[in-house]
């Protein structure tokens, strides 16, 4: 399947502008063959969290709007990064996902909240797993912060996923962390892990280096530190292969690690 990762330079609080950017690359994705088009995290509104309550996306509807009628005209799926949604009076940071028929196949809000960037003094965390099937592809999807919680894509992929689909924000005085992070996640789940960070020129400070990473860790792809749309062709199939070589679902002991695990 080939895969199209937009690598969007997310203007601060500049919602119109960051619509029709996405919406001009997903354009440009699916002419260049893409059939599966990720975006990055918060892309409607970048990390101005101060400015929610004017700028955030009422129930999601705009955003799901946007994606479903994409989805469906080009004939794609869409794994739609995050966006700042207003859910009555509280915000969230909402992934939504669309197959290529316009269906809503996942919505998730973001588990675990990043305190160094505020985001648990302006965002609620979500409170539920995000597993969905684009086709015949057997899906999951975090947000940025989650891949710190090897746990939480652990048990996505204890529940069928064989690919996990990481929008984000991902600093670049970091990025040596999500790098090895996004690795180590898809070595120990045996799985793909599609991962796509913005880039930011002026307030921000983002610099790419969106990864697509197949379940042996090797990485088959890595963005530029700028703005771009990478069509990356990835088999799914040699999920299965890798799982069967080294058993490690087969051979895992959860008895054991919930008599020591804490909360």
């Amino acid at each position: 399947m080939k895969i199209g990762c937009i690598q969007l330079n997310v203007g601060f609080g500049k919602v119109e502008e960051n619509y029709e950017r996405a919406e001009s690359f997903i354009r440009e994705a699916a002419s260049r063959g893409a059939e599966l088009i990720v975006l990055p995290e918060m892309w409607n509104t970048g990390y101005a969290l101060e400015k929610l309550g004017e700028l955030a996306d009422e129930n999601g509807e705009r955003t799901k709007a946007f994606l479903k009628n994409l989805a469906r005209e080009l004939n794609i799926h869409i794994v739609g990064g995050s966006v700042a949604t207003k859910q009555g009076d509280k915000f969230f940071n909402t992934m939504y996902t669309y197959n290529r028929e316009g269906e809503l196949v996942g919505e998730y809000s973001k588990a675990h909240l990043f305190r160094l960037m505020n985001e648990d003094q302006y965002l609620e965390a979500g409170d539920g797993m995000n597993r969905f099937a684009l086709g015949d592809i057997e899906a999951g999807g975090v947000i940025c912060y989650d891949i710190r919680f090897p746990e939480w894509l652990r048990a996505h992929a204890l529940d069928g996923a064989k690919v996990l689909f990481v929008p984000a924000q991902w600093p670049t005085p970091r990025i040596d962390h999500w790098k090895t992070l996004l690795q180590a996640r898809a070595i120990e789940n045996q799985c793909f892990v599609i991962a796509v960070n913005r880039i930011s020129r002026k307030v921000e400070n983002f610099n790419g280096q969106s990864m697509i990473i197949e379940p042996w860790g090797e990485v088959l792809w890595t963005g530029a530190e700028d703005e771009e749309l990478a069509i990356i062709d990835v088999d799914f199939s040699i999920v299965d292969e890798v799982r069967g070589r080294i058993p490690v679902y087969d051979d895992r002991r959860p008895n054991l690690y919930a008599s020591v695990v804490k909360e």
